[in-house]
């Protein structure tokens, strides 16, 4: 049996996942985002040792942290970003999968590192890149791009409506000294936007670069476009979000296509009581689809 999993790995929404999902014994499934193992042992557990789970992550350092939780599960774990689905089953021979999970957030073990510079709540460099090799880091785009550029990146990704406000106090703090790290940003926001009930003002602004930095959702809008093509006929795919630009995204891939028929007309959300023991979960939304035939 795998070793049980820490409190700090706990998936998200795991029963309403596995209702909705329904994996069964012997069918082959795709966890998009492996994370902690958390989804993926659930799912493994279910399909049994006649199943096939294949887990990416584009982290491999993630993929090192889910290997002892996942031991003598039907799994293989693969660093690469789900977008590069279809290659990934490719080299394997596999065509159709009977299920896909992608979970669009961050893990606890990736948001309180504070190398990632990932959080405003640690201090760290201002880095924010998921694979952390390659790529421009935050710093880099708070440092180079123009003021317009900015309040349009902060507008439209982490939806602020203070982001001129930001962006030219960001502009006016880089001319004096280059910022490097978390705590440099979010302290040039907090500078100019006033607390609105519990939110950090940081919020929105590290949420619109962690976007930027890892095309997040163009790397969303390219796996919904592959999904019907390597998604058998009845198969199921759940997709969690954690903001709006996400899940309007997978809404209207659902919703709007007759390769797919939604299982949620809502999306799947959090109680109270999972709230209360992962506060994480509080903003995910689950919404999940079955493959028209």
């Amino acid at each position: 049996m795998p070793p049980p999993l820490e409190a700090g790995h706990v998936p998200v929404l795991p029963e309403e996942a596995l209702r909705l999902l329904a994996p069964l014994p012997g069918e082959t499934w795709v966890d998009c985002t492996t994370g902690g193992g958390g989804h993926s042992r659930l799912i493994a557990e279910k399909i049994g040792p006649t199943g096939r789970l294949l887990c990416l992550d584009q982290d491999r350092t993630m993929l090192a942290l889910a290997a002892p939780r996942l031991a003598g599960l039907p799994v293989e774990l693969i660093p690469a970003n789900f977008d590069q689905l279809v290659e990934v089953l490719q080299n394997r021979g596999i065509e159709r999968v009977d299920g896909v999970l992608a979970d669009l957030g961050f893990s606890s073990d990736q948001m309180d590192d504070a190398g990632r510079g990932l959080s405003f709540k640690n201090v760290g460099p201002l880095d924010m890149r998921m694979d952390g090799r390659s790529g421009a880091t935050a710093a880099d785009l708070v440092n180079t791009m123009s003021e317009a550029g900015l309040a349009d990146l902060i507008y439209e990704y982490g939806e602020e409506r203070l982001s001129r406000r930001i962006a030219k106090r960001i502009v006016e703090r880089r001319t004096a000294k280059p910022f490097e790290t978390t705590e440099e940003l979010a302290s040039a926001v907090r500078s100019c936007v006033p607390r609105s009930g519990g939110i950090d003002p940081a919020t929105r602004t590290f949420q619109a670069m962690r976007i930027a930095v890892n095309d997040e959702l163009g790397a969303l809008d390219r796996l919904l476009a592959l999904l019907p093509k390597v998604v058998r006929p009845g198969g199921r795919v759940g997709i969690i979000s954690f903001h709006s630009l996400e899940d309007r995204r997978v809404k209207r891939a659902f919703k709007g296509s007759p390769l797919w028929e939604s299982l949620t007309k809502k999306p799947a959300e959090a109680g109270d009581d999972e709230v209360a023991r992962n506060p994480r979960a509080r903003s995910a939304k689950l919404r999940v689809a079955r493959r028209s035939p």
